[in-house]
């Protein structure tokens, strides 16, 4: 629509002066939509995208905010404008005006928002944490209305089929909070509920399209808020799963790129678009150690670097300063709307890693008790280690990441428990896996887990014996570290059918959708076993919820004997002694050997069972499995 300013007196008009026409209609995009005051840093660059846009002055006339430089883009469709949002500036709402070379103007109106907390309260997750990984299509589907959106690309709804959408959504979370806190968790991690308008596939969420806007098949922003809300009302927290290496190939900014070099490899896209699919040439090798090694080709840093996950994944371009800026406030900006307690880093040592050092190090300067989890999948502790805030690193690397994924340690328990061939073969892969410690910067900031939404589940691995599943979660749940269980681990979920089958990993959680004839949330119909393993994971938890022991605690561990493996926790008047024993054969043994442990004559309760032991000359363990004991 366009008005007319009506402020021109008729003697103007006489003397021919122009009447100028102001378009109040909305820009396709300004982003991010809106930001906060009070931020220790004082910039902020607008990405503005409409028709021909760039061939317009921009003005703004708001006290405490100024227009520091105008960046063109390639395409006339963008322009990106630094501003300068000084300290003292007040909350409000003030119009930026587009004024083009033929005297029409556009307007938009943009908001500054007041800050929900200070900087120093967004506390992240920690070692007194217990995090719950959801994959949020397979958890619950509290609205069935918005299964599928006619309006974008995949409507396919069908869960017989592991790789389509099965209506899971945000409200399912939020219905199901208390089960999931009952349970001793202290954070949730939901996989990312923003939009993936992709053709296929589009329920795992890791193909965004958008990142600012929540994929209506989970609901909306305030549906997100109501999940952060309800998580803050139960102390807890909400670890926001994010993904700076790539988006998805149906982003909105594929079809008109703003410069030459906004993704990598951006020529052979561009050369082939008519012809592009899920095959094409990528230029991808995905050498991760090309991180680290000294000896490394620039064609593999490259390759690692620079090509694209998947044909469907675009790769962005972190060297791009534009790119750069438009992640890292991206993540502020999120961080800021739902008062995260975290940030879950996807496929960390894909992207530039200059640029992820910058990023992290962005959000830690304004949120300095925040946290942030790369993922490295490696079993080489040298390369885990080597992203830790804090690591000697030879060439000088200082990542400002805390917290990195235990890769190297989640091989060694599920490898070390179905180990078989002697007693202490097995439990020495978890002891020795343990004593790599030494080259981590701070053991206890690292995220330790058995199964995730990309790796087999803890029950199928351990060959569906519960009492392993058992040992292998009550030893993590010991550990120096932060702990993370996948949804379903506590009932004992599997993908045996197919082991590794990621359709079958992410399997619908029983009685969270119309119909289920089992409902874990109320225990209907599950086994004894896994009604079992789900009071063993509540007690364990939630006795640990409240263990300084547990959560910050002097560790001690001794080398496995008779095929037993003693590791304590202790701070203060508080030790807490984890057995696991792999004995079938009741067996005896001499607790002398512990005795710079200083448990001699003190009573210890055993957390699953309530019974007490007196700790004196020897302990007959009756059964294969774990034992949890604690003098608290």
């Amino acid at each position: 629509m366009f008005v007319f300013i009506s402020s021109c007196s008729h003697a103007e008009k006489k003397k021919n002066v122009s009447v100028v026409s102001i378009s109040h209609s909305t820009l396709e995009r300004v982003e991010p939509p809106n930001w906060f005051v009070g931020l220790r840093n004082t910039s902020l660059q607008l990405l503005v995208k409409d028709d021909n846009i760039g061939t317009s002055k921009p003005s703004i006339s708001y006290v405490g905010v100024s227009i520091d430089k105008v960046n063109k883009a390639k395409s006339n469709n963008y322009l990106f404008i630094d501003l300068k949002i000084d300290k003292s500036t007040k909350s409000g709402k003030f119009d930026i005006i587009f004024t083009f070379k033929d005297g029409t103007k556009k307007t938009h109106t943009y908001e500054l928002k007041s800050r929900e907390k200070l900087a120093e309260d967004y506390i992240g997750f920690n070692s007194t944490d217990a995090i719950y990984l959801i994959t949020p299509d397979r958890f619950s589907n509290a609205i069935e209305s918005n299964d599928v959106n006619t309006k974008l690309k995949d409507t396919s709804l069908d869960r017989s089929d592991g790789y389509k959408r099965h209506g899971g959504d945000l409200q399912g979370i939020i219905n199901h909070v208390d089960y999931i806190s009952d349970l001793g968790f202290t954070a949730i991690w939901p996989t990312p509920v923003l939009i993936n308008d992709m053709p296929k596939g589009s329920y795992h969420g890791y193909a965004m399209t958008d990142f600012y806007k929540v994929d209506p098949r989970f609901g909306n922003l305030s549906d997100y808020k109501k999940l952060a809300d309800k998580l803050s009302e139960k102390g807890m927290k909400l670890i926001m799963d994010q993904v700076a290496n790539h988006c998805g190939l149906e982003h909105w900014w594929m079809k008109d790129l703003p410069f030459s070099d906004w993704v990598n490899n951006q020529k052979n896209y561009e050369e082939n678009i008519q012809n592009w699919n899920w095959k094409t040439n990528i230029n991808s090798n995905h050498r991760r150690t090309t991180n680290q090694d000294t000896y490394a080709s620039e064609i593999d840093r490259k390759g690692n670097n620079e090509g694209w996950f998947v044909a469907g994944m675009p790769d962005l371009n972190q060297r791009n300063p534009f790119m750069a800026k438009y992640i890292i406030q991206n993540s502020i900006w999120w961080i800021e709307t739902l008062g995260l307690g975290g940030i879950r880093q996807d496929t960390y040592p894909y992207s530039d890693k200059e640029f992820m050092a910058n990023w992290a190090g962005a959000i830690m300067k304004e949120y300095p008790n925040f946290s942030i989890v790369g993922e490295e999948w490696s079993y080489n502790p040298l390369l885990v280690g080597y992203w830790q805030q804090g690591a000697n690193n030879k060439d000088g690397y200082a990542s400002n990441l805390k917290s990195t994924m235990d890769f190297p340690m989640q091989k060694s328990i599920i490898d070390g428990i179905n180990e078989e061939e002697s007693w202490e073969k097995g439990l020495v892969k978890l002891y020795e896996g343990l004593a790599n410690d030494f080259h981590y910067a701070t053991p206890k900031d690292i995220m330790i887990f058995l199964d995730n939404h990309d790796k087999s589940r803890l029950y199928t691995e351990v060959k569906e014996d519960a009492t392993k599943a058992k040992m292998a979660l009550s030893y993590i749940l010991m550990l120096p570290r932060i702990p993370q269980v996948y949804y379903g681990t506590e009932i004992l979920m599997n993908d045996t059918a197919k082991p590794g089958d990621h359709g079958l990993i992410r399997t619908d959680f029983p009685g969270g959708f119309k119909g289920d004839k089992i409902n874990a949330f109320t225990g209907l119909g599950l086994t004894d076993d896994q009604k079992s393993m789900q009071n063993f994971v509540s007690k364990v938890l939630n006795y640990r919820k409240n263990s300084e022991a547990i959560q910050d605690g002097k560790t001690i561990h001794f080398a496995p004997f008779k095929g037993t493996y003693f590791l304590f926790r202790i701070k203060g008047n508080e030790t807490v002694v984890h057995i696991l024993n792999k004995n079938e054969q009741p067996i005896t043994i001499d607790l002398n050997r512990f005795t710079e442990v200083g448990l001699e004559g003190k009573t210890l309760k055993n957390v699953i069972s309530g019974e007490s032991f007196v700790w004196a000359n020897e302990i007959k363990l009756t059964q294969k499995g774990s034992i949890i004991l604690t003098t608290k």
